[in-house]
């Protein structure tokens, strides 16, 4: 049967869509290429051995500078207060000299002092005694005199064992009854032992 123009026209015109959407087929495989591209890079992927190893080591000499600041800071810690114990008895015995030279100042000038009496010679040792007692008490030095004391062999040495029930009044056994020598001591620490006679 023959057909048309009419008829070929039309149906050109249908077949015309097919043709074009087999001419744009090719064109969405470079879109579907993106997206695998795209998934290759996700945020989620894995770091690599050689990132962990530089993340490690980043890591370690942060570490290592915080050390050695921190043993720099004690060691400079330590040497100040070596420093500041080395201060503290330089000074306290500055102290306590400066403290004493009153009482060698008033010994100097009683030897000066011709035609001196009795009585004043006494005042004056009375006197630089009590300078002396007070450059002791500046100096934390205390005196002990332990009579009617239990015995302590810390703080005391006997010298002799004598009848504490022939004392007056009487001394329990164990019991400092004389004081032959004051013992000293340096901020409660024993400087001297005080010799005592002791109760048996």
């Amino acid at each position: 049967m023959n057909q048309t123009p009419e008829h070929e026209q039309a149906v050109g015109q249908t077949s015309s869509p097919a043709g074009s959407a087999a001419e744009q087929a090719p064109g969405a495989q470079p879109v579907s290429e993106q997206a695998q591209s795209g998934e290759a890079q996700a945020p989620g992927e894995p770091v690599s051995l050689e990132q962990q190893l530089e993340q490690a080591l980043a890591k370690s000499q942060e570490w290592e500078s915080e050390y050695l600041r921190a043993r720099a800071d004690m060691e400079n810690m330590r040497k100040r207060n070596a420093q500041e114990v080395i201060n503290a008895g330089k000074f306290a015995i500055e102290s306590f000299a400066e403290s004493l030279l009153s009482v060698a100042d008033s010994l100097e000038m009683a030897l000066t002092l011709e035609n001196q009496t009795a009585e004043g010679l006494r005042s004056g040792v009375e006197l630089t005694l009590k300078q002396l007692q007070q450059a002791f008490q500046k100096g934390r030095l205390a005196a002990m005199n332990p009579v009617g004391e239990k015995f302590d062999p810390n703080r005391h040495q006997a010298v002799s064992m004598v009848d504490g029930a022939a004392q007056n009044p009487p001394v329990a056994s164990g019991h400092v009854v004389q004081v032959m020598q004051k013992g000293y001591t340096v901020a409660d620490r024993v400087l001297r032992p005080a010799i005592v006679l002791v109760a048996q």
